[in-house]
């Protein structure tokens, strides 16, 4: 069976649940905030729809619409439906090493004055509170638009990661308080 990245898989997944259209999936992107845990931009979208059509995952057709132009709607196929069943139990299967560029300025941090690294890592500190308000705030909303227990997952899971990361940059910055005499 065709592996596909999980950039791929973003898109299958909204096929899979329904025939798209291009423009149609770029609305369902925005409305279910996928760009807060998916790679997906939108000018990736058209790219992905064609790799998908080549390995048969996905099928189109035109579509008339009255009053406009026609449409490409897209339908996954039986294939489709086998290769993103197969994708999802990888995914939920299989705890995946993560790359952050945070851990390449950790590499390196030693170029640079002790003062200075703690001043990056309080800032990164306050842009993560701001993302933490975010997450909370979307997870409150999921709740209270009663969203299935799976979707308010997909803001409680990063929320719980950051706050413990949070955790550990301010012990960090504490280590090299300490190790550096400041």
């Amino acid at each position: 069976m065709d592996r596909i990245s999980d950039l791929e898989a973003a898109i299958l997944g909204l096929i899979y649940e329904k025939p798209h259209y291009g423009y149609q999936l770029e609305k369902t992107i925005e409305g279910w905030g996928m760009r807060n845990w998916t790679p997906i931009g939108f000018s990736s979208i058209y790219y992905v729809l064609k790799k998908l059509e080549k390995k048969e995952l996905v099928e189109s057709k035109m579509e008339k619409v009255e009053g406009k132009p026609s449409r490409k709607v897209f339908t996954v196929t039986e294939l489709g439906r086998q290769t993103m069943e197969e994708k999802i139990r990888d995914l939920l299967s299989w705890n995946k090493k993560l790359n952050s560029p945070f851990d390449l300025g950790m590499a390196y941090l030693n170029y640079l004055q002790p003062q200075e690294v703690i001043k990056c890592l309080e800032n990164y500190i306050e842009s993560a509170k701001g993302r933490i308000k975010f997450l909370e705030s979307s997870v409150k909303i999921q709740e209270e638009l009663d969203a299935p227990y799976y979707v308010v997952a997909l803001f409680s899971r990063p929320l719980t990661h950051l706050k413990t990361e949070m955790e550990w940059v301010e012990n960090f910055i504490e280590k090299v308080k300490k190790e550096e005499k400041l």
